[in-house]
C-alpha cells in the first residue's frame, strides 16, 4: 500500500470517537486502522475506503507493523 503521508495526516476516521489512523493488513489486504475506536477501513486501488458500512473490528492481535 502506497499511501501519500499528507492523506494519512488528513483522514480521520468517521466514527464520534475517532483517533489517529495507521496503515496496516488484514488477512493480506490493505486496511487503515483507527487506533481510537479500533475499526480497520479497507483501502482499494490505493483510495482508503471511510465508510463505517464498509468497516470491520481490528484486532490488535493480529497486527504486522
Amino acid at each position: 500500500m502506497s499511501l501519500d503521508p499528507l492523506l494519512l495526516e488528513i483522514l480521520v476516521c468517521p466514527c464520534s470517537k475517532h483517533g489517529e489512523l495507521r496503515p496496516d493488513e488484514l488477512s493480506g489486504a490493505p486496511v487503515l486502522v483507527c487506533l481510537a475506536c479500533d475499526l480497520a477501513f479497507p483501502v482499494r486501488d490505493d483510495i482508503p475506503v471511510m465508510l463505517l458500512d464498509e468497516a470491520i473490528p481490528f484486532s490488535g492481535a493480529s497486527a504486522s507493523n
